[in-house]
Order: structure tokens, then C-alpha cells, then sequence
């Protein structure tokens, strides 16, 4: 069918439209008659597919759509919807196994939550970055949207192997320090890893910093597409430095604390451990 085969309805006060046939279309309850509507953005900026597919069941019910009528989306929707569906889960899926790698490799339970303390702070430094390019792109400041689309999952992911390098070279520091050194407390030993580490953890995420902001800021066939992963990183990097170096140490005294007492514990269980003899 042509274009001009279709009629257009616009609600007053609204961006979004409903084409649909010349044709008379008769719906009966029952017999499986569809219509096929397509629902177009008339808005003058350029939105994403994703910022699409939030603002139908919106614009559904601006328009006044019946209960009666049910919709599903096709195509490129239906792809975007499949392929964002597992994010979250596959979120929690790594962070499981880089907690399971780190439990094998420092033999415990306790050093890789501190690792992954900073986590958090890389995370809403992501997401606070993509809101704030959402409200300039309301503005009228940047000419496209940025929401949390299946490039931003990738840098959420990327985040958590980028992020978790700064805890670990404090803490690997500061457990050797104290096997050296017996007399030396939690509190001296994770603050000498501070220090000692400051340079190094700079210059590793300045790096990786400076290796997203052309991804970020970049131009060309697909960089709309490519920006909320540059973004997502770039703010998750910047707001996690700050944090990391005053939450980590924190984070470390309490947990080796709390690790102390249930060894304490265990001994007064158990009994202490006797050798046997040679």
C-alpha cells in the first residue's frame, strides 16, 4: 500500500500519530480479525528506538485506546526488547563469578566484597551521567536522547572489570603488608596501600578515561548509537575514583574486623588447632 492509502490521527497536544487504511475495516470479537496500526513519532527531534518504545503504552492511553485492544511490537522493537530483556541478569552473573575468581585467589570470603565495594559508586555514576545527557537532550541542549540502551549495559559491564582494579591493588597490598609484618594493624596497612597505590591507580583509570571519551563525544555513521557506552563508562570512572580511595580502606577495616571475630569464634568452638607430632 501507498502512502496516501492511509489516514492519520493526531490527538490534540500530541507528538505521536496512528496511521491506519482507507480501507473499512470491520473488527469482530472472536474471529480473529486484526488491523495493523503504525504508530509514528511526529516530534521534530530524533529519539531512539528505545525512547520509542516507552512512549507507546504512554501515547496509548493519551489517545484514548480501548482496553479491548491489545498491541505487541514488531521488528526493530521487538529485537530491542529481546536482546534487553537478560541485562540484569547478566549484570548479576558477573559480578557472581568475578566474586567466585577473586574468592579462589585471595582464599576468602571476606577481601572480595571489599572489592567490589566500589561497584556501586561506578554504577550510579553511569546512570547519573546518562540522566543528566537526557535532561540537556528535554533542554534542547543535545540533539539526541540518552537512555540506558544495550551500548550502556555493555559499559555497566565493562565497568565492573575497569573499576574493580583499583580495590584490588590496595587490598593485595595490604594483605602482603600484614603477612610481612605481624604487628602491623588493618588501619596502617590499608592506609600505606593507599598511598603506595595513588599513582598507579591514577594513571590506570585516566587511561581507560581517556580511552572512552572519544566514544563518548565522537561523530560519524552510528555515533548516537556508541555515546551512552562512552558516557556511562566515563561518568562510572570518574565518580568511583572519587569514592574508591576513601570507601575501600573503610570497607577493609570493618570487613577484616568482622573476619577476626568469626575466627575468634571458631576457636572458642572448636578448641585451637594442635599440630601433630613429627
Amino acid at each position: 500500500m501507498k502512502k496516501s492509502d492511509y489516514r492519520v490521527f493526531r490527538p490534540a497536544n500530541s507528538s505521536f500519530a496512528v496511521e491506519y487504511p482507507k480501507r473499512n475495516w470491520q473488527l469482530l470479537p472472536g474471529y480473529g480479525a486484526s488491523l495493523v496500526l503504525f504508530l509514528s513519532n511526529k516530534a521534530e527531534a530524533i529519539v531512539g528506538i528505545e525512547h520509542v518504545k516507552l512512549n507507546i503504552p504512554l501515547a496509548s492511553e493519551e489517545i484514548g485506546m480501548p482496553e479491548t485492544i491489545q498491541g505487541n511490537f514488531q521488528g526493530t522493537a521487538a529485537a530491542f526488547e529481546a536482546s534487553t530483556k537478560n541485562m540484569g541478569m547478566l549484570l548479576i552473573i558477573a559480578m557472581v563469578v568475578v566474586y567466585i575468581i577473586l574468592g579462589i585467589l585471595y582464599e576468602s570470603f571476606i577481601h572480595p566484597l571489599t572489592i567490589l565495594s566500589g561497584l556501586p559508586s561506578a554504577a550510579v555514576g553511569g546512570l547519573l551521567t546518562l540522566w543528566i545527557a537526557h535532561l540537556l537532550f528535554l533542554a534542547g541542549i543535545t540533539p539526541t536522547d540518552m537512555s540506558l540502551t544495550l551500548y550502556a549495559f555493555v559499559g555497566m559491564i565493562m565497568l565492573i572489570g575497569i573499576v574493580k582494579k583499583n580495590a584490588i591493588m590496595m587490598i593485595d597490598f595490604a594483605i602482603n603488608r600484614q603477612r610481612s609484618d605481624t604487628s602491623v594493624t588493618p588501619e596502617q596497612a590499608i592506609y600505606e596501600a593507599a598511598i603506595t597505590r595513588f599513582r598507579p591507580i591514577m594513571m590506570t583509570t585516566m587511561a581507560a578515561l581517556m580511552g572512552t571519551l572519544p566514544i563518548a563525544f565522537g561523530s560519524g555513521a552510528g555515533a548516537e548509537s556508541r555515546r551512552p557506552l562512552g558516557l556511562c563508562v566515563a561518568g562510572g570512572l570518574l565518580l568511583s575514583q572519587l569514592l574508591t580511595l576513601y570507601i575501600t580502606p573503610v570497607i577493609y577495616t570493618y570487613l577484616d574486623r568482622f573476619s577476626t571475630r568469626m575466627q575468634r569464634r571458631k576457636v572458642r568452638r572448636t578448641g585451637p588447632s594442635i599440630a601433630p607430632a613429627e
